[in-house]
């Protein structure tokens, strides 16, 4: 009996141990500007998970950043983006499957995101399985601040309007697309990301591929 007792003990320190030292989960985007680290939402657990299994699998490796905007963001995920000759236009491609919105975080500069269709197709917002994209934005004034949050019905607490103010994004997407993480180094290579030469649908000339693994 003191046997089994002591097991039952030692697993249940087993169990507090690991929710303890768990912390916070991180994924690096490696791209020839630099690499971004970025948070993933707790927040956001279907989006969290679904993202780690794919970086686990690997899903990601030399993929493209394919629509590219100054002064937007940079989107990618697609998979038929792999290997895809010059000027063939991409972003319809998935995993075969969306997930449920979990719309609420606000996109600032650095928001880590995921792209979906059209509302006249996609009304509950679902997100598309694998494509995101990372903010750029732009610096917002107050004008435009107290703008977006009559037209949205949103309230920004101090915070939230001193770093639209200061790090700028797009409040505008705002309460439309599920925002699952956050750059938190390496903001710097969106900047590099989003200055490059584009084509008539923003794919950049040059590939632009990435690569994307689990932190330590």
């Amino acid at each position: 009996m003191k046997r089994i007792v002591l097991i039952a003990f030692l697993a249940l320190m087993a169990i507090l141990f690991n929710a303890c030292s768990s912390g916070p989960t991180y994924v690096v985007i490696e791209t020839e500007f630099g690499d971004m680290k970025a948070e993933l939402y707790d927040s956001t657990p279907k989006h969290k998970e679904n993202f780690i299994k794919l970086v686990k699998e690997g899903f990601y490796d030399d993929l493209l950043f394919h629509r590219v905007m100054s002064g937007f963001m940079a989107q990618g995920g697609d998979p038929q983006s792999k290997g895809a000759a010059p000027g063939v236009q991409l972003g319809a491609g998935s995993p075969g499957y969306t997930l449920e919105a979990e719309i609420g975080a606000p996109h600032f500069k650095g928001a880590l995101a995921a792209a979906r269709q059209g509302d006249a197709f996609n009304p509950e917002k679902r997100s598309n399985g694998s494509q995101f994209y990372v903010v750029q934005g732009t610096p917002q004034s107050d004008a435009q601040i107290n703008s977006w949050e009559k037209r949205k019905g949103i309230q920004y607490n101090e915070a939230q309007k001193e770093k639209y103010r200061t790090i700028g994004g797009r409040p505008d997407l705002d309460l439309e697309y599920t925002v699952f993480g956050e750059v938190v180094e390496g903001i710097e290579v969106i900047d590099k990301l989003c200055s490059v030469q584009t084509d008539p649908r923003n794919r950049p000339v040059q590939d632009i591929k990435m690569k994307v693994r689990i932190a330590n």
